[in-house]
């Protein structure tokens, strides 16, 4: 069993930046593929990166060269990185933590982009 939670959120400017992390209890960790997704109101939810057990990232259109998602298996912990932030990237924010037939959701952060 994995449980994630995440934090960071909140509201910020256009252009500006924020951290999301999402911190995993339980173990095996380093071993899950783990995502991020969003889902802005009125909106299906939406992957935006993903980064496997050997690191290897991908990102979705709206993410690639603005948010960057990275790993710490030693504090058991998954982060995205937003950059030059747009109105159009307020939604919250899950973590999702994926393995063989284990999928394990966090609860989310809002992100809020606006003036």
């Amino acid at each position: 069993q994995v449980q994630l939670v995440e934090s960071g959120g909140g509201l910020v400017q256009p252009g500006g930046s924020l951290r999301l992390s999402c911190a995993a209890s339980g173990s095996g960790f380093s071993l899950y593929t783990m995502g991020w997704y969003r889902q802005a109101p009125g909106k299906q939810r939406e992957w935006v990166a993903h980064i496997t057990s050997l690191l290897d990232a991908n990102y979705a259109a709206s993410a690639k060269g603005r948010f960057t998602i990275s790993r710490d298996n030693t504090k058991n912990t998954l982060y995205l990185q937003m950059n030059s932030l747009k109105p159009e990237d307020t939604a919250v924010y899950y973590c999702r933590a994926q393995r063989l037939r284990s999928d394990y959701w966090g609860q989310g952060t809002q992100v809020t982009v606006s003036s």
